[in-house]
Formats: structure tokens, sequence, C-alpha cells
């Protein structure tokens, strides 16, 4: 197990990393069954740790889809600006502003997407009292990239990070999916009603295309109604792998 400090990639902090060449050639890539439902959204602020409260907002409306094991409620996160913008601090009641090109994701079975739009369109969400008014959803499919990252995953460990990455190893396994080269990022947690939510990010690369598909759609470890597990593609670890050569 190797302990680089500070490479680039979206996770910050100390890293934990496991790392194992391979050259064997990707395989093709099957149609997803699942895709991202990309939501207008009408609002002016949310709470930046959000979580927990616009699940259970959603949840008010499509109770079903905590029952779905391929559902999961995306937290919104605002792009950076490029010049100076960094995301708002909650311990000194900073908020996120929301903009009229915010996007609310929910990853949904394609077999049941129109029926969340249709359940959803039109309605508006309190989450913590703020209001958040939802409009037309686009369907996204999954990406075909093999290097995926979630921001959020909530696995055992508290602060070690070796044994968060067994669990991660392990629980892919149970997929069926070979972990050959993943990056762990420093605790973050997330407020419930029952306390802090201990969760890490993490970036899996140079997957098959079939386990990054797979693995985009049923996600990793529990809390997906919080925007746990979800993995994103991501552009790749070439700096990473530069800095380390």
């Amino acid at each position: 197990m190797v302990r680089p400090r500070g490479p680039p990639g979206p996770p910050t902090g100390e890293l934990i990393m496991l790392w194992q060449e391979d050259d064997r050639p990707a395989e093709a890539l099957d149609r997803s069954r699942v895709v991202d439902l990309h939501f207008a959204v009408e609002g002016r602020t949310l709470p930046v740790d959000h979580a927990h409260a616009l699940g259970q907002a959603v949840l008010k409306r499509v109770p079903w889809l905590a029952d779905e094991p391929e559902g999961a409620i995306h937290s919104i996160h605002l792009a950076g600006s490029q010049n100076g913008w960094e995301r708002p601090d909650p311990s000194q009641g900073q908020e996120l502003i929301l903009s009229r090109r915010t996007r609310m994701w929910i990853r949904v079975p394609r077999r049941r997407a129109a029926e969340l739009e249709q359940a959803l369109r039109g309605h508006t969400l309190d989450v913590l009292g703020h209001s958040l008014t939802l409009g037309r959803a686009r369907p996204y499919p999954l990406s075909d990239r093999t290097t995926l990252f979630a921001r959020y995953v909530a696995g055992p460990g508290g602060d070690d990070e070796d044994l968060f990455l067994e669990w991660v190893a392990e629980e892919l396994s149970r997929l069926g999916i070979e972990i050959r080269k993943a990056l762990c990022g420093k605790r973050q947690d997330l407020d419930t009603p029952e306390g802090p939510l201990i969760t890490r990010s993490l970036l899996v690369a140079e997957l098959r295309p079939a386990a990054a598909l797979r693995l985009q759609e049923r996600g990793l470890g529990p809390h997906r109604m919080m925007g746990c597990g979800i993995f994103l593609p991501h552009k790749g670890i070439t700096p990473v792998k530069s800095k380390d050569d």
C-alpha cells in the first residue's frame, strides 16, 4: 500500500492508493439500464450540507425510489468559475447560491425515468426551509469512461484509510469488479438527524468498460438517497501517474 501526499486529482489531503499495472485490452461497453435525470430547478439558495434533507424531500414524492437498488439522489454541487470561486463554508453560515444553470440529478432505472419525471416535475421541495422547484428533466446515459470518482462513500474505518480501502476492495469484489487502481480522499462528514455520517471521496481508475458501467449502475455502499456511493466520470489519472513516475 503506497501513501503519496498531495497528488493532483479530485480528492484532497492525504491519499491512500491501491495501484497495480494492467495492460489487458478493454472490453466492449454494454448498454446501460440506468440513466441520470437532470432536472431544471428554480430556487435561490441551499444549505451546503443538504444531502439528507434533499433525499427526504424527494422521497416524500417518490418513496419507491428508495427500494430501487439502482436508484440514487445526487447532492447538488456548483461548478467553480475558475475566477476565485470556492465552495461556501457551512460553519460560517454560508450557503450555495443557485443559478438558472443549476441542475438536480437523480439516478434511476431507465424503465422508471418517465414515471419519476412525472412525479416530480412542477413540484416544490422544502429542503431545510429552502424552496426548490423542479422543472423539466432530461435523461442522460451513464458514461463510458473507465476512471470514476465518487464524492462521498459511506464505509467503515473512521480515520483508518487502509481499513476503508480494504472494505472498498471487498465490496467491489462482491460486484464482480476487480479493483487495481484506487485513490482514497480525506474524511468528509455529512449531517443526519442521528449524527455525522462519515464518508470519504474515492477515485477508481482503469476499470474494464463493463465493470465501470456496473459500478455506476450499482454504486458502492449505503446511503444512496444521500448522494453516497454514486460514481461519476473523471478525466483520468495521467497527472497522478506522471508525478509518481
